[in-house]
């Protein structure tokens, strides 16, 4: 191994390190309390190693939020293709509503949207590496739908996905309600009655 594979493999090791203490410094003391301070005390390794990377405290928040939903270049995500499209969509919603409802996932995504809201370059990257590519993938499965004859051929792809999801994301944002299965469930007959294909 080269001197230069050893340095890449170090910096991988503390990149990692790092985005794991911004996690656990979430889940145990809140956003407010989470400093670059203190991920660098967590993950034993200086400031300066964390401003070479990221430059605000809420681009470590995202990394390390977006480390939990990717593998190597980007968002990993295909939705299943059983050919039935509401089997489907309940499967995905009851993961979503779950892992909406999971603390571990709950307390760093909600630090995420304290720091989109006003951070706007921050927000920016958020769609590109993040809701985007993951809006397409669900697209992708609306238009399987389509072909099926299972969806109106004719249907606004943005906002199925808006009627689909919206509810939940604004029952966890306002913790106005349980994040069941039965919640997600209803969410797809709802929107599944709304958008499907005309009788012929």
């Amino acid at each position: 191994m080269t001197d230069a594979q050893r340095s890449s493999r170090r910096s991988e090791r503390s990149r990692q390190a790092i985005l794991a203490a911004t996690r656990a410094l979430i889940s145990e003391v809140g956003y407010t309390k989470v400093s670059i301070e203190a991920i660098a005390a967590r993950a034993a390794v200086g400031k300066q190693t964390i401003y070479r990377w990221w430059p605000s405290k809420g681009a470590v928040i995202f990394d390390s939020f977006l480390a939990l939903s990717t593998t190597g270049d980007g968002p990993q995500m295909e939705l299943p293709d059983t050919g039935d499209i509401e089997a489907d969509l309940k499967l995905v919603m009851r993961a979503t509503a779950a892992e909406f409802a999971d603390p571990d996932f709950e307390r760093p995504i909600r630090a995420l949207e304290v720091e989109i809201v006003n951070d706007p370059e921050l927000a920016a990257q958020f769609r590109e590496k993040l809701a985007r590519p993951v809006d397409e993938a669900k697209k992708a499965r609306l238009r399987s739908a389509q072909r099926a004859g299972q969806l109106d051929p004719g249907a606004d792809l943005d906002l199925v996905l808006e009627v689909l999801y919206a509810p939940l994301f604004q029952r966890w944002l306002h913790r106005s309600g349980p994040l069941t299965a039965e919640y997600a469930d209803s969410l797809v007959d709802v929107t599944l009655r709304a958008f499907r294909a005309p009788a012929a």
